[in-house]
């Protein structure tokens, strides 16, 4: 093993584009690279130019193509809240595809930005793949930071909607979200159309009618099947589909 590990490492290192090329062979590309490295505008590299893919696709779709859809994606374990949970890639797959649905539902299109200001739950993943799944561009701002701070990211951002949650624990100290993500949207010039707030357990933000959207209901409502056609445009083209 060890003896393999040098030689992998020593060819990454000696002979990189044969080590990455090996590598590109395991994803999935609906678009081929023309080369593996273009290195005509030293000191600016450009790696697989020409070559298009889906994030998401290959993080979640084809494991479960290839019969790892039972197998663990994300395995939560806080012990700040006691929580333990344990997401298949099939899970995955259509938690992602139904929030990817519910992003389009509310006018998000491939190329549109998300803000995501969220602590670290696996429904922070779930965004971040359906943002992924669409061809929609996901900023992750850190979650707890001042409305002023939150504000300049969304002037900057200029996000269609913001994905937020009620509330984040710290070493065992809640923090409400929601009023944070309020006043940053009364001190920001840019306004998103819509908020979507997942709600936890331990506080119930209150929402503004019209702009907020609860997390659960929406999804709840969301058709995975409808919601994998609704962005079939962000997925890998020519992909097996995925029952």
């Amino acid at each position: 093993m060890a003896g393999e590990y040098k030689r992998e490492y020593e060819e990454s290192i000696y002979h990189p584009e044969k080590f990455w090329s090996k590598a590109a062979k395991e994803i999935h590309w609906y678009k081929p690279f023309t080369k593996v490295l273009d290195d005509s505008g030293k000191p600016f590299y450009r790696w697989f130019p020409g070559g298009e893919l889906n994030t998401c696709y290959n993080a979640i779709d084809d494991h479960v193509r290839k019969g790892r859809g039972d197998q663990f994606a994300i395995i939560y374990d806080s012990p700040v809240t006691n929580t333990i949970r344990k997401i298949t890639y099939r899970q995955l797959f259509i938690l992602g595809s139904k929030f990817a649905g519910v992003l389009s539902s509310v006018g998000v299109e491939k190329g549109d930005t998300v803000i995501l200001y969220m602590p670290t739950i696996p429904e922070t993943a779930i965004a971040m793949l359906a943002c992924a799944r669409m061809g929609a561009i996901h900023s992750v701002v850190f979650g707890g930071f001042s409305p002023n701070e939150l504000a300049v990211r969304i002037d900057d951002a200029k996000p269609k909607i913001v994905v937020s949650a009620s509330c984040g624990i710290d070493g065992g100290e809640m923090m409400e979200y929601k009023p944070l993500l309020d006043k940053a949207l009364e001190i920001a010039h840019h306004q998103p159309e819509k908020c979507i707030i997942y709600q936890r357990k331990q506080v119930k933000a209150s929402m503004v009618k019209d702009r907020d959207i609860d997390w659960a209901e929406t999804i709840a409502s969301a058709s995975a099947k409808a919601a994998t056609l609704t962005c079939k445009h962000g997925l890998a083209r020519g992909a097996p589909s995925i029952p």
